[in-house]
């Protein structure tokens, strides 16, 4: 399906892409951290209209990231799932905050707007080091999703942290913005 793709460059990218942690080993991964809700404010109210002042748009929004920008797309999901259509997270970093993300999971589901439809889409590789983590994110919404969130979780065990990205997205966004066939809206 014809899409516009907006790649966003950041100037921290470990800064905007994660929440707080408490973790004083992901505090030395970056001089600044916890950055993400600021970062989601610019997409938000900066970003998102412009992209709609310049663009003729349909009005579905999607989000894909890989590792820590996979992180910042479950955390938009939960955090914030009004403000996306479509999240994709690949080898997400799950392990950030000691899985506060994962913690926080259940209460953000069983708080879900009512009227939101959401599709999400996450993958982990064969390297990923999150002790089982995507499987207990599964455990979580194959429980207590909401019935307007299609979700699939594909672990991808023939991949690896690297490379997820550049060879699972085509076939993730086939599967998910599938060609649209003449006459269709």
């Amino acid at each position: 399906e014809p899409m516009i793709v907006i790649g966003i460059e950041n100037t921290e990218r470990r800064r905007d892409m994660t929440g707080p942690t408490t973790v004083a080993s992901d505090k030395k991964i970056a001089p600044h951290v916890g950055g993400s809700a600021a970062f989601r404010h610019f997409i938000a109210a900066e970003l998102m209209p412009e992209v709609g002042r310049r663009y003729r748009t349909d009005g579905h929004k999607a989000i894909v990231g890989e590792s820590l920008a996979g992180l910042f797309v479950l955390e938009t999901f939960f955090e914030q799932p009004d403000l996306f259509d479509t999240y994709i997270a690949l080898s997400p970093s799950l392990w950030w905050n000691d899985q506060a993300l994962l913690h926080a999971a259940l209460a953000r589901l069983r708080a879900w707007p009512s009227a939101k439809r959401s599709t999400l889409y996450f993958a982990t590789s064969g390297d990923d080091d999150i002790d089982d983590a995507g499987e207990t994110l599964q455990s979580i919404l194959r429980k207590d999703a909401p019935a307007q969130v299609q979700w699939f979780y594909v672990p991808r065990r023939d991949l690896h942290h690297i490379d997820i990205y550049g060879k699972a997205s085509p076939g993730i966004f086939a599967r998910l913005f599938p060609a649209r066939r003449a006459g269709q809206p």
